[in-house]
């Protein structure tokens, strides 16, 4: 990528929950829509229970596809003893990319003070994939997206961002 093209990556949204559906998966509808109007593709979008083996099962078929360089996964990060997002994440990073949950929980602190501390966002790269696990709730997708991730899945955006990663691991 060049100047201030924007290059579209292939995005999967996958929303863990025991109670959203298709009708009310607010969170999932916000980051399709916003990596949509950023001029991304949507390549999937999917709702597992939280579940690390399902949660698994779905992202590992994911970064399995060659048209998906990234997947944006909301819920299951807190302590509830359901929450599994990153345990079920963790172990199928090759690469962590501890910046971004403490740049999220930063961002968050403004907005709902010291609850951040319960959130155990988490990002890395799994077979030159970058993924991105936040809460579920959808004004913590809009504070991941808008602090965070839009600017990183923009190849103009300087001095760095994650396309040129993904371009360099992909050996483009």
């Amino acid at each position: 990528m060049t100047g201030n093209s924007v290059q579209a990556l292939g995005v999967c949204v996958l929303t863990v929950s025991d109670t959203r559906t298709q009708e009310n998966d607010t969170s999932g509808d916000f980051l399709a829509a916003a990596a949509i109007a950023s001029g991304h593709t949507l390549g999937d979008r999917s709702i597992v229970k939280d579940d690390i083996y399902q949660i698994r099962a779905v992202t590992s078929a994911w970064i399995a596809r060659a048209d998906v360089d990234v997947v944006l996964i909301t819920g299951g990060t807190g302590f509830s003893g359901r929450d599994s997002t990153p345990e079920a994440m963790a172990p199928l990073f090759d690469k962590h990319i501890e910046g971004f949950g403490e740049l999220f929980r930063q961002l968050s602190h403004a907005e709902i003070g010291s609850s951040t501390i319960q959130s155990r966002a988490l990002g890395g790269f799994a077979n030159n994939t970058v993924i991105f696990c936040m809460p579920g709730s959808t004004g913590a997708c809009r504070t991941a997206w808008e602090g965070v991730l839009k600017e990183q899945l923009d190849g103009a955006h300087r001095p760095c961002n994650f396309v040129g990663v993904l371009q360099t691991q992909a050996g483009v």
